[in-house]
């Protein structure tokens, strides 16, 4: 059997992208960090992202059928720590940054370098996590000239199996 810290040490060095996954159901949205999420298919647009089955995020894109993917400046990954936690919403703003209604109803964070919208067309559960798999249906370009974060530009890890009493 494989060390529990050694699997750790081994998954954290995936590269992956960090984002921010916006969800609404009904009049509750949510804004929450990720780093599990890639592009599955060409034709349709498919994404994937895998969520806890224990996180507000999952209830809110079971209930609603949709999610926006945001990504982040390099240079500013502070928004990242923030929302490691469900996302307190005040008018326009998560976590007091600016979001606008997409297309699916879901938050789109103003300050996002790029986004995608997208409508969920299948949800494997995968143990503690479920893969939705959502078709883009909108998305836009900010800023074109910066780099989107990964989860290198910082010191999260997230990954591997559980560590003590999560």
């Amino acid at each position: 059997m494989l060390d529990p810290e050694l699997i750790n040490r081994i998954t954290w060095k995936i590269p992956n992208a960090l984002a921010l996954v916006g969800s609404a159901w009904g009049d509750e949205w949510n804004g929450m960090t990720t780093s599990w999420v890639t592009q599955l298919s060409m034709e349709p647009v498919l994404i994937g992202i895998a969520v806890d089955n224990k996180a507000v995020t999952h209830r809110l894109i079971s209930g609603g059928g949709s999610f926006t993917v945001n990504l982040w400046s390099s240079d500013d990954t502070r928004p990242f720590v923030k929302f490691s936690k469900p996302a307190v919403r005040d008018g326009s703003t998560l976590n007091g940054r600016p979001v606008r209604e997409g297309t699916t109803g879901c938050p789109v964070f103003e300050e996002a370098i790029a986004w995608l919208d997208c409508e969920v067309r299948q949800s494997v559960d995968l143990g503690t996590h479920t893969l939705f798999i959502g078709e883009m249906v909108d998305g836009g370009i900010n800023d074109d000239e910066k780099r989107a974060a990964a989860i290198s530009d910082t010191r999260m890890k997230y990954g591997g199996v559980k560590r003590g009493g999560q």
